[in-house]
Protein backbone atom coordinates (compact mmCIF):
# COMPACT_ATOMS: atom_id res chain seq x y z
CA UNK A 1 0.00 0.00 0.00
CA UNK A 2 1.19 3.27 -0.90
CA UNK A 3 2.15 5.99 1.78
CA UNK A 4 0.99 9.45 2.21
CA UNK A 5 4.24 10.84 0.49
CA UNK A 6 3.95 8.86 -2.58
CA UNK A 7 0.17 9.50 -3.24
CA UNK A 8 1.00 13.10 -2.86
CA UNK A 9 3.64 12.94 -5.24
CA UNK A 10 1.40 11.07 -7.69
CA UNK A 11 -1.65 13.30 -7.66
CA UNK A 12 1.45 16.76 -7.77
CA UNK A 13 2.43 14.98 -10.85
CA UNK A 14 -1.08 14.15 -12.48
CA UNK A 15 -2.45 17.74 -11.51
CA UNK A 16 1.11 19.14 -13.65
CA UNK A 17 0.24 17.28 -16.90
CA UNK A 18 2.09 14.12 -16.85
CA UNK A 19 0.77 10.61 -18.04
CA UNK A 20 0.32 7.39 -16.09
CA UNK A 21 3.40 6.08 -17.94
CA UNK A 22 5.75 8.84 -17.26
CA UNK A 23 4.55 9.29 -13.09
CA UNK A 24 4.75 5.65 -13.05
CA UNK A 25 8.26 5.81 -13.95
CA UNK A 26 9.22 9.09 -11.72
CA UNK A 27 8.20 7.71 -8.71
CA UNK A 28 8.78 3.78 -9.08
CA UNK A 29 5.47 2.52 -8.89
CA UNK A 30 3.09 0.28 -11.49
CA UNK A 31 0.66 2.34 -13.69
CA UNK A 32 -2.27 0.15 -11.66
CA UNK A 33 -1.53 1.92 -8.77
CA UNK A 34 -1.00 5.48 -10.13
CA UNK A 35 -4.63 4.89 -12.09
CA UNK A 36 -5.73 3.93 -8.77
CA UNK A 37 -4.56 7.16 -6.30
CA UNK A 38 -6.12 8.87 -10.02
CA UNK A 39 -9.12 7.71 -9.40
CA UNK A 40 -9.40 8.31 -5.54
CA UNK A 41 -8.27 11.60 -6.09
CA UNK A 42 -6.88 11.54 -2.61
CA UNK A 43 -3.92 11.63 -0.36
CA UNK A 44 -4.99 9.87 2.32
CA UNK A 45 -4.17 6.43 2.72
CA UNK A 46 -7.59 4.23 2.76
CA UNK A 47 -8.42 2.28 5.89
CA UNK A 48 -8.02 -1.43 5.30
CA UNK A 49 -11.78 -2.89 5.62
CA UNK A 50 -11.21 -6.08 8.08
CA UNK A 51 -13.75 -7.91 9.96
CA UNK A 52 -11.87 -8.55 13.69
CA UNK A 53 -11.89 -12.18 15.34
CA UNK A 54 -13.61 -10.09 18.34
CA UNK A 55 -16.19 -7.84 16.39
CA UNK A 56 -19.20 -9.79 17.00
CA UNK A 57 -18.76 -10.14 20.71
CA UNK A 58 -17.84 -6.15 21.36
CA UNK A 59 -20.75 -5.79 23.87
CA UNK A 60 -20.49 -9.35 25.64
CA UNK A 61 -16.88 -8.27 26.08
CA UNK A 62 -18.19 -5.00 27.61
CA UNK A 63 -20.46 -6.58 29.72
CA UNK A 64 -17.99 -9.54 31.12
CA UNK A 65 -15.44 -6.71 31.39
CA UNK A 66 -18.04 -5.14 34.05
CA UNK A 67 -18.98 -8.00 35.60
CA UNK A 68 -15.51 -9.28 36.13
CA UNK A 69 -14.36 -6.26 37.80
CA UNK A 70 -11.99 -5.46 34.70
CA UNK A 71 -9.72 -8.23 35.17
CA UNK A 72 -9.16 -9.44 31.67
CA UNK A 73 -7.66 -12.62 32.45
CA UNK A 74 -11.28 -13.38 34.02
CA UNK A 75 -12.86 -11.98 30.67
CA UNK A 76 -10.73 -14.29 28.88
CA UNK A 77 -11.71 -17.51 30.69
CA UNK A 78 -15.84 -16.82 30.26
CA UNK A 79 -15.25 -16.46 26.75
CA UNK A 80 -14.41 -19.80 26.29
CA UNK A 81 -16.15 -21.22 28.95
CA UNK A 82 -19.91 -19.27 27.17
CA UNK A 83 -19.22 -18.74 23.97
CA UNK A 84 -16.46 -20.92 22.97
CA UNK A 85 -13.99 -18.41 21.71
CA UNK A 86 -10.47 -18.74 21.68
CA UNK A 87 -8.17 -16.35 21.10
CA UNK A 88 -5.04 -15.73 22.29
CA UNK A 89 -5.15 -13.29 25.47
CA UNK A 90 -2.71 -11.01 23.73
CA UNK A 91 -5.53 -10.69 20.92
CA UNK A 92 -8.24 -9.82 23.55
CA UNK A 93 -6.33 -7.28 25.44
CA UNK A 94 -5.48 -5.43 22.11
CA UNK A 95 -9.13 -5.53 21.16
CA UNK A 96 -10.18 -3.86 24.28
CA UNK A 97 -7.25 -1.08 24.00
CA UNK A 98 -8.39 -0.29 20.53
CA UNK A 99 -12.29 -0.38 22.04
CA UNK A 100 -11.43 1.74 24.93
CA UNK A 101 -12.47 -0.86 27.27
CA UNK A 102 -11.08 -0.87 31.24
CA UNK A 103 -8.91 1.82 29.94
CA UNK A 104 -8.55 5.47 30.49
CA UNK A 105 -8.12 7.47 27.54
CA UNK A 106 -4.81 9.22 27.12
CA UNK A 107 -4.20 12.32 27.91
CA UNK A 108 -1.07 15.17 27.55
CA UNK A 109 0.96 15.64 31.10
CA UNK A 110 1.32 19.40 30.05
CA UNK A 111 3.68 21.63 32.35
CA UNK A 112 2.74 24.26 34.79
CA UNK A 113 4.46 27.44 34.36
CA UNK A 114 5.43 29.50 37.51
CA UNK A 115 6.22 33.58 37.68
CA UNK A 116 9.23 34.51 39.95
CA UNK A 117 8.39 34.60 43.35
CA UNK A 118 4.69 33.25 42.50
CA UNK A 119 4.77 29.63 44.87
CA UNK A 120 7.35 27.23 46.19
CA UNK A 121 6.51 23.42 47.36
CA UNK A 122 6.89 21.07 50.07
CA UNK A 123 6.77 17.67 50.84
CA UNK A 124 8.24 14.34 52.54
CA UNK A 125 9.01 10.91 51.59
CA UNK A 126 10.47 7.88 53.27
CA UNK A 127 14.10 6.66 52.83
CA UNK A 128 15.84 3.78 54.51
CA UNK A 129 19.09 5.26 54.77
CA UNK A 130 22.55 3.85 56.35
CA UNK A 131 24.20 5.55 59.10
CA UNK A 132 26.69 4.36 61.34
CA UNK A 133 26.58 0.94 59.99
CA UNK A 134 22.53 0.62 60.39
CA UNK A 135 19.90 1.10 58.21
CA UNK A 136 17.55 3.95 60.05
CA UNK A 137 14.32 4.63 58.64
CA UNK A 138 14.23 8.30 58.19
CA UNK A 139 11.68 11.08 56.75
CA UNK A 140 13.05 13.25 53.56
CA UNK A 141 11.73 16.75 53.54
CA UNK A 142 12.19 18.90 50.67
CA UNK A 143 11.28 22.81 50.23
CA UNK A 144 11.50 24.32 46.31
CA UNK A 145 11.45 27.21 44.45
CA UNK A 146 9.13 26.65 41.32
CA UNK A 147 10.62 29.40 39.15
CA UNK A 148 14.00 28.88 40.43
CA UNK A 149 14.14 25.57 41.21
CA UNK A 150 16.33 26.37 43.87
CA UNK A 151 16.22 23.46 46.45
CA UNK A 152 16.49 22.57 50.50
CA UNK A 153 16.82 19.15 51.31
CA UNK A 154 16.91 17.53 55.22
CA UNK A 155 16.15 14.11 56.97
CA UNK A 156 14.51 13.36 60.84
CA UNK A 157 14.03 10.48 62.43
CA UNK A 158 10.36 11.23 62.80
CA UNK A 159 8.09 14.15 61.43
CA UNK A 160 5.42 16.01 63.27
CA UNK A 161 3.74 19.71 63.01
CA UNK A 162 7.01 20.57 64.92
CA UNK A 163 9.66 19.25 63.00
CA UNK A 164 8.06 20.81 60.02
CA UNK A 165 8.20 23.93 61.73
CA UNK A 166 12.03 23.62 62.11
CA UNK A 167 12.85 22.28 58.37
CA UNK A 168 10.81 25.10 57.27
CA UNK A 169 12.21 27.68 59.22
CA UNK A 170 15.36 26.47 57.85
CA UNK A 171 14.18 26.31 54.59
CA UNK A 172 13.09 29.96 53.93
CA UNK A 173 16.36 31.13 55.44
CA UNK A 174 18.73 29.00 53.36
CA UNK A 175 16.70 29.82 50.26
CA UNK A 176 17.08 33.85 51.51
CA UNK A 177 12.95 34.22 51.21
CA UNK A 178 9.70 32.89 50.68
CA UNK A 179 6.80 32.76 47.54
CA UNK A 180 3.22 33.64 48.03
CA UNK A 181 1.91 30.20 48.33
CA UNK A 182 3.22 26.80 49.96
CA UNK A 183 1.34 23.79 47.86
CA UNK A 184 1.26 20.81 49.96
CA UNK A 185 0.03 17.33 49.23
CA UNK A 186 -3.41 16.46 51.09
CA UNK A 187 -1.43 13.85 53.23
CA UNK A 188 0.72 16.16 54.97
CA UNK A 189 0.58 16.46 58.82
CA UNK A 190 0.97 20.86 58.08
CA UNK A 191 -3.00 20.19 57.03
CA UNK A 192 -5.84 19.56 60.13
CA UNK A 193 -8.73 19.01 57.76
CA UNK A 194 -10.08 19.29 54.57
CA UNK A 195 -8.67 18.40 51.02
CA UNK A 196 -7.79 20.48 47.80
CA UNK A 197 -8.69 24.27 47.99
CA UNK A 198 -10.75 23.40 50.98
CA UNK A 199 -7.88 22.19 53.31
CA UNK A 200 -6.69 24.51 56.07
CA UNK A 201 -3.51 24.14 58.45
CA UNK A 202 -3.35 23.75 62.13
CA UNK A 203 -3.48 26.30 64.18
CA UNK A 204 0.39 26.73 65.05
CA UNK A 205 1.44 26.16 61.38
CA UNK A 206 -1.10 28.80 60.00
CA UNK A 207 0.72 31.31 62.69
CA UNK A 208 3.78 29.89 61.24
CA UNK A 209 2.74 31.00 57.69
CA UNK A 210 1.90 34.49 58.75
CA UNK A 211 4.93 35.09 60.39
CA UNK A 212 6.56 34.71 57.29
CA UNK A 213 3.67 36.10 55.08
CA UNK A 214 2.85 33.11 53.10
CA UNK A 215 -0.13 30.54 53.08
CA UNK A 216 -0.36 26.96 52.78
CA UNK A 217 -2.22 25.44 49.78
CA UNK A 218 -3.03 22.04 48.67
CA UNK A 219 -3.28 20.57 45.63
CA UNK A 220 -6.62 18.51 44.25
CA UNK A 221 -6.80 14.71 45.42
CA UNK A 222 -5.21 12.85 42.46
CA UNK A 223 -3.32 15.49 41.14
CA UNK A 224 0.31 14.80 42.09
CA UNK A 225 1.24 16.18 38.86
CA UNK A 226 0.68 19.45 40.62
CA UNK A 227 3.47 19.17 42.79
CA UNK A 228 6.06 17.57 40.75
CA UNK A 229 8.28 19.77 41.44
CA UNK A 230 8.73 18.93 44.86
CA UNK A 231 8.35 15.12 43.99
CA UNK A 232 11.16 14.98 41.58
CA UNK A 233 13.70 15.58 43.83
CA UNK A 234 13.33 12.90 45.90
CA UNK A 235 14.41 10.23 43.60
CA UNK A 236 17.35 12.30 42.88
CA UNK A 237 18.04 12.17 46.46
CA UNK A 238 17.73 8.51 46.51
CA UNK A 239 20.07 8.10 43.22
CA UNK A 240 22.51 10.79 43.45
CA UNK A 241 23.16 11.62 47.56
CA UNK A 242 22.78 8.80 49.25
CA UNK A 243 25.33 6.55 47.18
CA UNK A 244 29.05 6.65 47.34
CA UNK A 245 28.85 8.52 51.35
CA UNK A 246 28.89 7.06 54.74
CA UNK A 247 27.15 9.48 57.69
CA UNK A 248 28.14 9.00 61.25
CA UNK A 249 24.96 10.19 62.67
CA UNK A 250 21.78 12.10 61.23
CA UNK A 251 23.74 15.37 62.08
CA UNK A 252 26.60 14.51 59.67
CA UNK A 253 24.07 13.47 57.08
CA UNK A 254 21.77 16.78 57.28
CA UNK A 255 25.59 18.75 57.19
CA UNK A 256 26.45 16.64 54.06
CA UNK A 257 22.83 17.72 52.46
CA UNK A 258 23.00 20.85 52.71
CA UNK A 259 26.52 21.15 50.90
CA UNK A 260 25.30 18.94 48.29
CA UNK A 261 22.30 21.39 47.65
CA UNK A 262 24.30 24.25 47.32
CA UNK A 263 26.36 22.23 44.76
CA UNK A 264 22.89 21.19 43.20
CA UNK A 265 21.88 24.85 43.09
CA UNK A 266 25.37 26.20 41.15
CA UNK A 267 25.33 23.79 38.14
CA UNK A 268 24.06 24.10 35.04
CA UNK A 269 20.81 21.64 34.61
CA UNK A 270 20.24 20.92 30.51
CA UNK A 271 16.62 19.88 31.69
CA UNK A 272 15.39 23.07 32.14
CA UNK A 273 18.82 25.03 30.42
CA UNK A 274 19.70 26.94 33.83
CA UNK A 275 21.01 27.25 37.00
CA UNK A 276 19.02 27.96 40.03
CA UNK A 277 21.42 30.10 41.46
CA UNK A 278 21.43 32.36 39.03
CA UNK A 279 17.50 32.17 38.44
CA UNK A 280 17.03 33.30 42.07
CA UNK A 281 18.75 36.48 40.90
CA UNK A 282 15.86 37.10 38.49
CA UNK A 283 13.56 35.65 41.46
CA UNK A 284 14.33 37.65 45.24
CA UNK A 285 13.32 40.24 44.22
CA UNK A 286 9.57 39.00 43.93
CA UNK A 287 9.97 36.56 47.39
CA UNK A 288 8.74 37.64 50.67
CA UNK A 289 11.51 39.20 52.73
CA UNK A 290 11.98 37.80 55.76
CA UNK A 291 11.26 39.15 59.44
CA UNK A 292 13.72 41.38 61.31
CA UNK A 293 13.72 38.48 63.83
CA UNK A 294 12.75 34.74 63.25
CA UNK A 295 12.52 32.87 66.59
CA UNK A 296 13.26 29.78 66.98
CA UNK A 297 10.84 26.62 66.51
CA UNK A 298 9.82 25.73 69.99
CA UNK A 299 7.61 22.63 71.60
CA UNK A 300 5.90 23.46 75.01
CA UNK A 301 5.63 20.29 76.93
CA UNK A 302 3.66 19.67 80.45
CA UNK A 303 5.67 17.24 82.47
CA UNK A 304 5.37 16.09 86.40
CA UNK A 305 8.81 15.72 87.57
CA UNK A 306 9.63 11.98 88.56
CA UNK A 307 10.57 10.83 91.77
CA UNK A 308 14.50 10.28 90.51
CA UNK A 309 14.16 14.03 89.65
CA UNK A 310 14.36 13.35 85.84
CA UNK A 311 11.39 14.31 83.20
CA UNK A 312 10.12 12.73 80.25
CA UNK A 313 10.67 13.37 76.95
CA UNK A 314 10.73 11.35 73.82
CA UNK A 315 11.47 8.09 76.01
CA UNK A 316 14.74 10.17 77.31
CA UNK A 317 15.12 11.57 80.59
CA UNK A 318 16.44 15.29 81.59
CA UNK A 319 17.61 15.83 85.57
CA UNK A 320 15.91 18.63 87.25
CA UNK A 321 16.72 19.85 91.00
CA UNK A 322 15.50 17.32 93.21
CA UNK A 323 13.63 19.87 94.86
CA UNK A 324 11.13 19.80 91.99
CA UNK A 325 10.07 16.28 92.53
CA UNK A 326 6.30 15.69 92.07
CA UNK A 327 6.17 19.35 90.19
CA UNK A 328 4.34 19.91 87.53
CA UNK A 329 6.72 21.69 84.98
CA UNK A 330 7.12 23.09 81.14
CA UNK A 331 9.30 20.94 79.33
CA UNK A 332 10.54 23.82 76.09
CA UNK A 333 12.05 21.39 73.04
CA UNK A 334 13.84 22.60 70.24
CA UNK A 335 15.95 21.67 67.57
CA UNK A 336 18.88 21.54 70.02
CA UNK A 337 17.90 21.72 73.00
CA UNK A 338 15.52 20.81 75.91
CA UNK A 339 14.75 23.46 78.79
CA UNK A 340 12.57 22.95 81.60
CA UNK A 341 11.37 25.67 83.37
CA UNK A 342 9.48 25.69 86.88
CA UNK A 343 6.96 28.73 86.18
CA UNK A 344 9.21 31.41 84.34
CA UNK A 345 12.60 30.12 86.24
CA UNK A 346 14.52 28.39 84.17
CA UNK A 347 16.12 25.37 86.40
CA UNK A 348 17.65 22.99 83.91
CA UNK A 349 19.27 23.06 80.14
CA UNK A 350 20.20 19.71 78.63
CA UNK A 351 21.29 19.22 74.92
CA UNK A 352 18.88 17.50 73.20
CA UNK A 353 19.26 13.37 72.42
CA UNK A 354 17.95 11.74 69.28
CA UNK A 355 14.33 10.63 69.60
CA UNK A 356 13.74 7.05 71.17
CA UNK A 357 17.22 6.61 72.00
CA UNK A 358 16.19 5.72 76.52
CA UNK A 359 19.19 8.25 77.29
CA UNK A 360 19.51 9.46 80.91
CA UNK A 361 21.17 12.87 81.40
CA UNK A 362 22.04 14.33 85.08
CA UNK A 363 23.81 17.29 85.15
CA UNK A 364 26.45 17.58 87.90
CA UNK A 365 24.16 20.70 89.76
CA UNK A 366 21.64 18.18 90.35
CA UNK A 367 23.66 15.76 91.58
CA UNK A 368 22.97 14.97 95.57
CA UNK A 369 26.03 15.24 97.66
CA UNK A 370 25.88 12.76 99.91
CA UNK A 371 25.90 10.16 96.05
CA UNK A 372 28.59 12.13 95.11
CA UNK A 373 32.50 10.51 95.27
CA UNK A 374 34.60 12.45 97.47
CA UNK A 375 38.53 11.70 97.30
CA UNK A 376 39.74 9.61 100.10
CA UNK A 377 42.14 12.31 102.36
CA UNK A 378 45.70 11.60 102.73
CA UNK A 379 46.67 9.59 105.32
CA UNK A 380 50.36 10.79 106.93
CA UNK A 381 52.63 8.06 105.36
CA UNK A 382 50.82 8.80 102.34
CA UNK A 383 51.75 12.40 102.90
CA UNK A 384 55.34 11.33 103.40
CA UNK A 385 55.99 9.38 100.63
CA UNK A 386 55.04 11.76 98.18
CA UNK A 387 57.23 14.19 99.91
CA UNK A 388 60.31 12.15 99.35
CA UNK A 389 60.25 12.35 95.44
CA UNK A 390 57.63 12.14 92.26
CA UNK A 391 58.49 8.45 92.02
CA UNK A 392 57.11 7.49 95.02
CA UNK A 393 54.08 10.26 94.28
CA UNK A 394 53.40 8.78 91.10
CA UNK A 395 53.49 4.78 92.60
CA UNK A 396 51.02 6.51 95.23
CA UNK A 397 48.85 7.59 92.41
CA UNK A 398 48.62 4.62 90.54
CA UNK A 399 47.85 2.03 94.06
CA UNK A 400 44.96 4.59 94.49
CA UNK A 401 43.34 3.64 91.37
CA UNK A 402 44.26 -0.04 91.18
CA UNK A 403 43.70 -0.76 95.21
CA UNK A 404 40.44 1.70 95.89
CA UNK A 405 39.75 1.27 99.69
CA UNK A 406 43.01 -1.60 100.50
CA UNK A 407 45.65 1.89 99.21
CA UNK A 408 46.11 2.95 102.93
CA UNK A 409 47.46 -1.02 103.52
CA UNK A 410 49.33 -0.67 100.18
CA UNK A 411 50.74 2.60 101.21
CA UNK A 412 52.31 1.41 105.04
CA UNK A 413 54.29 -1.27 103.41
CA UNK A 414 55.35 1.18 101.02
CA UNK A 415 56.26 3.17 103.52
CA UNK A 416 58.03 0.63 105.68
CA UNK A 417 60.26 -0.33 102.58
CA UNK A 418 60.90 3.31 102.53
CA UNK A 419 62.48 3.43 105.94
CA UNK A 420 64.13 -0.07 105.79
CA UNK A 421 66.39 0.87 102.42
CA UNK A 422 68.25 3.71 101.58
CA UNK A 423 65.61 6.78 99.87
CA UNK A 424 68.05 7.05 96.64
CA UNK A 425 67.73 2.60 95.76
CA UNK A 426 64.16 2.55 96.32
CA UNK A 427 63.60 6.07 94.28
CA UNK A 428 65.33 4.40 90.86
CA UNK A 429 63.89 1.18 91.66
CA UNK A 430 60.09 2.50 91.93
CA UNK A 431 61.01 4.41 88.92
CA UNK A 432 62.42 1.66 86.88
CA UNK A 433 58.92 -0.22 87.94
CA UNK A 434 56.69 2.13 86.43
CA UNK A 435 58.71 2.43 83.60
CA UNK A 436 57.66 -1.61 82.76
CA UNK A 437 54.04 -0.80 84.90
CA UNK A 438 55.15 -2.82 87.68
CA UNK A 439 53.09 -2.16 91.23
CA UNK A 440 53.89 -5.53 92.86
CA UNK A 441 55.56 -3.89 96.11
CA UNK A 442 56.78 -7.63 96.98
CA UNK A 443 58.87 -7.55 93.50
CA UNK A 444 59.78 -3.70 93.76
CA UNK A 445 61.41 -4.98 97.07
CA UNK A 446 63.12 -7.73 95.69
CA UNK A 447 64.59 -5.26 93.53
CA UNK A 448 65.52 -3.25 96.36
CA UNK A 449 67.60 -5.91 97.12
CA UNK A 450 69.66 -6.97 94.03
CA UNK A 451 71.03 -3.32 93.87
CA UNK A 452 72.34 -2.83 97.46
CA UNK A 453 73.58 -6.69 97.76
CA UNK A 454 77.25 -6.74 99.09
CA UNK A 455 77.24 -2.87 100.31
CA UNK A 456 76.72 -3.06 104.16
CA UNK A 457 77.55 -7.23 104.66
CA UNK A 458 79.34 -9.49 102.44
CA UNK A 459 77.21 -12.49 100.69
CA UNK A 460 78.83 -15.43 100.37
CA UNK A 461 79.55 -16.26 96.55
CA UNK A 462 80.53 -19.42 94.50
CA UNK A 463 84.03 -18.84 94.63
CA UNK A 464 83.90 -18.83 98.55
CA UNK A 465 81.96 -22.24 98.40
CA UNK A 466 84.49 -23.49 96.70
CA UNK A 467 87.26 -22.47 98.17
CA UNK A 468 86.02 -24.44 101.46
Amino acid sequence: MLNHETRSAILRLAAEGHGTRFIAHAVGVSRKSVQKVRNQNTATVPEIERAGQLDPFLEKIRELTTTCAGNLVRVHEELRARYLVEVPYSTLTRFCRDAEIGVAPKQAAGRYEFDPGQEMQHDTSPHNVKIAGHVVALQCASLVMCFSRRRFVQCYSRWDRFQARVFLSRAVQFLGGSSARCMLDNSTVIMVGGTGRHAYPAPEMKAFADRFGFKFVSHRVGDANRSARVEGPFWHVERNFYPGRTFGDLQDLNTQAISWCRTYNATYHKSYQGIPDELAAIERPSLLALPAWIPEPVEVHGRTVDDEAFVILHTNAYSVPEKLIECEVEVHETEDLVRVFNGHELVAEHSKQPYGSRSRKRLREHRSPRRQHTPRPQSPEEEALRASGPSLAALCDVLRVQRGGQALQAMRRLRRIWLDYPTDTVEAAVARALEFGLVDLERIERMILRNIRGNYFRLPTDEDDDGR
